[in-house]
């Protein structure tokens, strides 16, 4: 039986693809709605709610998931720090996959830049790279963010070592600084750079994205993956079995 789904932000571009490929991946858009639209009444048909909307209105259909109990996944980004605790806080009675990318490719980047940055010194330096189309509101990407996280993580650094872009007379860089730098422009699907420049040699880790159906793929495989899953935040490193090797 097809996964029967309520898809907020249903007329945007990756709420488009979703409905384009759904019966390819045995799920049926039961719902689609988008702003102005009351997703109170459709939820009660729906298996689960796939969010691609406007960080604003991510909390709401949380709000919605957990008061019929049904799971959510959130490719939503540029979500606020306040909006990033209410979403932590929903975990607790609500299984949700969040991800600011739901490729398979891209989710392999996040596993190999952890490795890197564990494996490589820090006089390995890391800096961030993304670029996307014109049309996108948020930077860095959310991709980009998850990249520094890894990081972050992989290196116990504090987020305060984060630079967002460069200008000026800064000084000599740290060992400990990461840059981040979001480029705009033109058609670009989304293309990210993790560059880690050594002594003598420079390590750089790469994906490009040709086409939106590898993020809806990948949202969709999510989709099937949360349904029988306990109330948790959980990413595309879980969906992928990538956090247990």
């Amino acid at each position: 039986m097809a996964l029967k789904i309520l898809l907020n932000g249903s007329k945007g571009r990756m709420g488009q693809i979703i409905t384009a490929v759904a019966a390819m991946h045995h799920a049926k858009i039961e719902a689609a709605i988008d702003i102005g639209d009351d997703p109170a009444n459709l939820i009660k048909d729906c298996d689960i709610i796939l969010d691609f909307s406007f960080h604003s209105v991510t909390c709401e259909i949380l709000e919605l998931a957990k008061t019929h109990n049904k799971p959510a996944v959130i490719g939503t980004t540029g979500h606020t720090e306040d909006e990033k605790k209410k979403i932590t806080e929903f975990s607790s009675s609500v299984p949700m996959v969040l991800a600011g990318n739901f490729s398979i490719g891209v989710n392999l980047l996040f596993y190999l830049t952890s490795i890197a940055a564990k494996i490589l010194n820090n006089k390995y330096h890391p800096e961030v790279v993304e670029m996307h189309h014109y049309h996108k509101k948020d930077a860095p990407s959310g991709t980009a963010e998850s990249l520094v996280e890894a990081i972050l993580h992989s290196r116990n650094l504090n987020p305060k070592c984060v630079l967002h872009g460069r200008q000026g007379i800064m000084g000599e860089r740290s060992d400990d600084e990461i840059g981040v730098h979001a480029l705009r422009g033109g058609e670009e699907v989304g293309e990210h750079t993790v560059i880690f420049a050594g002594p003598g040699e420079r390590v750089e880790l790469a994906h490009r994205a040709g086409n939106r159906h590898v993020f809806a793929e990948g949202a969709l495989k999510a989709a099937h993956w949360v349904m029988d899953k306990p109330p948790a935040c959980y990413n595309m490193q879980d969906v992928l079995g990538l956090k247990e090797r």
